[in-house]
């Protein structure tokens, strides 16, 4: 017998004896910090070539069998998973060929989700391909009968194999699995944040959810968190690997980032490239070779004892051997013969605003590529002013999708991410809640238009009293919120109320002005008077965040922004028992 009819042989055995195991690696939310669901992976038996999924499939493949494999994976997978009551959803891996074939027409997965108890609307089936899919006509189909019958889909692997931009136009899937290749390396790669970035933009045009796959380690993780927090939905190895008995939560808390007063602030590192420097001593003609060798090399950094001690840049130095003499004139030359000690250098901890007025203030020194170090002067990698304006940007955009259109300032989602940072680092603040009194009432007699001026210039007097010591966030309508890590907070809020209470008769016409408010008809004909518009504010001091959580403060805060407004006038209610 040939290799190929023994292991076929082995594979029929297999599928009799149900000798397969279903393993779960979790899918965690990283946003709420909680397992989403399970992809199911199978196993052979041990010690067979067939333990091996890669091996097992295209066995299966070469033997006719993917169809009988594939529906038998999906049984064990949905009984394990029912059987260790597991949370969140099952991903379930499914063969498009299988569909088409058998369980479209036989509605054999349904099947097998009653034996078992489990509800439709727990599965994805998650789109797995192994050979091409060649009818996108019969495959819609299948996709909306599994729709109809209450199941989620989700494409895997965009990016690897036959999977293709076209099966996600052409099938409109719940859930994209982005290949593990665009997710390795890349807090070291600004081309793959790039690239992800356009396709969370695919993804958010279309209604769909992105899973990132093969993360790995903590700063994949970071990376990927600060390149957009609506990427919540993670998958791999630095959170589990695949286990017959998966944890339930996942283990790793949120990376922790800085804060800022418009929120999460990247630094240099983001940036780096971690390219390998040279030292004084290389031959030119050495470093020709590398810079022939590598096109995509811009310049490179000389470094001596771990210091960088200056640059060669390639155009610059490439002019060198413009001409027939060039080998004989820098055969024995050394690099520290002719590298250019004028090079512009970033702390890699350094904010990409901070980093881009210092280049921007350093007109005298070549910008286009400059040398990150560490906070010790000892060289880390290499920057290029193009990333530096593509993170900013990117940076810009992301602050105005969450900001409130009125103010431009940050929104709910910045609130909370930027008090959750705060707690994390253990920082002592105090955060106020800002809410006017009567405005209903003046929106009512001079209309939203007026309403949104007094708005609009709530929002300048927050700005120019708190300036760039704080956070300023709009909740919505005319609530707001501080965040005051200095001393004077307090005085800080009184300030606020008197100058605020100083412009709010401005607001009104002249009879309303002097009459110190305006009379408003309810629906029910009943006509009451309402005093000028004031100012509520309720402080909850924070002087150790570790402990506390955003929905805590959240909580305290509403409940103290009700005794502020039992306070007729500006008035600042302060939480005095003693908390964390």
């Amino acid at each position: 017998m040939t290799t190929s009819d023994i292991e076929e042989s082995e594979l029929r055995a297999i599928i009799e004896g149900e000798r397969l195991t279903p393993c779960f690696q979790p899918i965690v939310d990283v946003a709420r910090q909680c397992v989403h669901g399970y992809e199911a992976l199978i196993r052979g038996p041990e010690g067979s070539r067939l333990h091996s999924p890669l091996v097992l499939f295209e066995v299966a493949i070469q033997s006719g069998l993917l169809v009988e494999l594939d529906l038998l994976c999906r049984r064990l997978a949905i009984a394990a998973f029912v059987r260790l009551g597991l949370p969140g959803r099952l991903f379930l891996n499914v063969m498009p060929l299988t569909i088409v074939e058998r369980d479209f027409s036989e509605g054999l997965t349904l099947g097998y989700l009653r034996d078992h108890g489990l509800a439709p609307n727990r599965v994805v089936i998650e789109l797995t391909e192994h050979l091409p899919i060649t009818d996108y006509v019969l495959m819609r189909q299948a996709v909306e009968h599994y729709r109809d019958m209450g199941f989620q889909v989700a494409l895997d692997d965009l990016g690897a194999g036959h999977s293709s931009l076209r099966h996600w136009a052409e099938l409109r899937p719940d859930f994209v699995k982005l290949d593990r290749h665009f997710i390795s390396g890349i807090d070291q790669d600004p081309d793959k944040r790039q690239f992800l970035r356009s396709i969370l933009d695919v993804s958010r045009s279309l209604g769909c959810q992105l899973i990132a796959e093969g993360v790995e380690t903590a700063e994949e993780y970071r990376s990927l968190w600060e390149l957009d927090r609506s990427l919540s939905l993670l998958q791999g190895y630095y959170f589990a690997r695949p286990s017959q008995t998966p944890s339930r939560d996942i283990g790793r808390s949120l990376p922790v980032g800085a804060s800022a007063r418009h929120g999460l602030v990247r630094s240099a590192h983001t940036i780096m490239k971690s390219l390998a420097p040279i030292e004084p001593q290389m031959p030119v003609l050495e470093l020709s070779g590398r810079f022939r060798g590598e096109p995509g090399l811009r310049c490179v950094a000389v470094v001596e004892n771990d210091r960088p001690v200056g640059v060669v840049r390639r155009s610059e130095f490439l002019t060198l051997f413009t001409n027939p003499y060039s080998h004989a004139l820098f055969a024995k030359r050394l690099v520290r013969d002719m590298c250019d000690s004028r090079f512009a250098v970033a702390v890699d901890e350094t904010p990409l605003t901070l980093l881009s007025q210092q280049l921007t203030d350093s007109a005298d020194v070549p910008q286009e590529d400059f040398v990150i170090v560490d906070g010790e002067g000892r060289y880390r990698g290499m920057g290029n002013i193009v990333d530096l304006l593509r993170e900013i940007t990117a940076i810009q955009v992301r602050q105005a999708r969450h900001a409130n259109p009125l103010t431009g300032l940050p929104g709910n989602l910045m609130i909370n991410e930027t008090l959750s940072e705060w707690l994390e680092h253990g920082k002592v603040f105090t955060a106020v809640y800002c809410d006017l009194d009567n405005f209903k009432a003046y929106n009512d007699a001079y209309g939203y238009a007026r309403g949104d001026r007094v708005i609009l210039a709530l929002a300048q007097l927050l700005d120019e009293q708190v300036g760039k010591t704080g956070f300023i966030g709009h909740i919505g309508g005319d609530d707001f919120m501080l965040l005051l890590d200095d001393a004077g907070w307090e005085a800080r809020c009184h300030r606020i109320l008197t100058a605020f209470g100083a412009m709010a008769p401005d607001f009104y016409d002249a009879e309303d002005r002097r009459a110190g408010g305006v009379r408003v008809e309810s629906r029910q004909g009943r006509v009451t008077f309402y005093p000028f518009v004031s100012l509520s504010l309720a402080a909850r001091p924070v002087s150790d965040g570790r402990g506390c959580d955003v929905l805590a403060i959240s909580e305290d805060l509403s409940e103290l922004k009700q005794q502020a407004k039992r306070q007729a006038g500006n008035s600042l209610f302060i939480e005095r028992r003693c908390r964390h």
